[in-house]
C-alpha cells in the first residue's frame, strides 16, 4: 500500500505527517518554514514523489460552529495549488482543535512552547492525519486515540 500525507497548513509553517504503508499510524515528518522555502507546495510534491504517497489530506481549520473563516480559505487555496502539482488525490479534513491538542500533548510530555516551536506543526499534522486514518473502513480506532476527545 501507499502512504497518506497529512498537512497542517499555516502561513508561517506547514506541518507534514505521513502514514505507515498500512495506512494505520501517522508519524510526524517535517516542518516547512514558509519564509525560508521558495515554493512550499513544490517541496510537498517532492515528498509525495519520494515517499510513495497516494493521497494528501489538508487540514481545514473550521470554526467551532462548522463555518469556514480566512484560515480555512487559505488552506483550501493551498490544497488547490497542490492539486495542480501532484497526480495523487488531495482532499481536506476537519482539523478543529488539532493544534490545541498538539500543544496539550506536548505540554503533558513536559515540553515548553520554546522547545516545541520547531515541531508543533508536525504533531498537529500527525493528529489530523491519525483522525483521518481512524475514519477509514477497516481501521478500528483504538480507545482513547481520538485527539479531540
Amino acid at each position: 500500500m501507499k502512504r497518506v500525507m497529512g498537512i497542517d497548513y499555516g502561513s508561517a509553517r506547514i506541518g507534514v505527517a505521513l502514514s505507515d504503508e498500512l495506512q494505520m499510524l501517522a508519524h510526524p515528518t517535517e516542518t516547512i518554514a514558509v519564509a525560508k522555502t521558495p515554493n512550499p507546495a513544490a517541496r510537498i510534491a517532492a515528498i509525495v514523489a519520494e515517499r510513495n504517497v497516494e493521497r494528501i489530506v489538508v487540514g481545514l481549520p473550521r470554526h467551532m460552529n462548522g463555518s469556514v473563516g480566512a484560515s480555512a480559505e487559505e488552506a483550501q487555496a493551498f490544497a488547490q495549488k497542490l492539486r495542480e502539482l501532484v497526480t495523487c488525490e488531495v482532499r481536506t479534513w476537519d482539523e478543529r482543535l488539532s493544534t490545541v491538542a498538539a500543544h496539550r500533548a506536548l505540554q503533558e510530555a513536559g515540553k515548553t512552547s520554546r522547545q516545541t516551536r520547531g515541531y508543533i506543526d508536525q504533531v498537529a499534522a500527525q493528529l489530523l492525519l491519525q483522525s483521518y486514518l481512524d475514519s477509514l473502513p477497516g481501521n478500528q480506532a483504538h480507545p482513547g486515540s481520538d485527539p479531540f476527545a
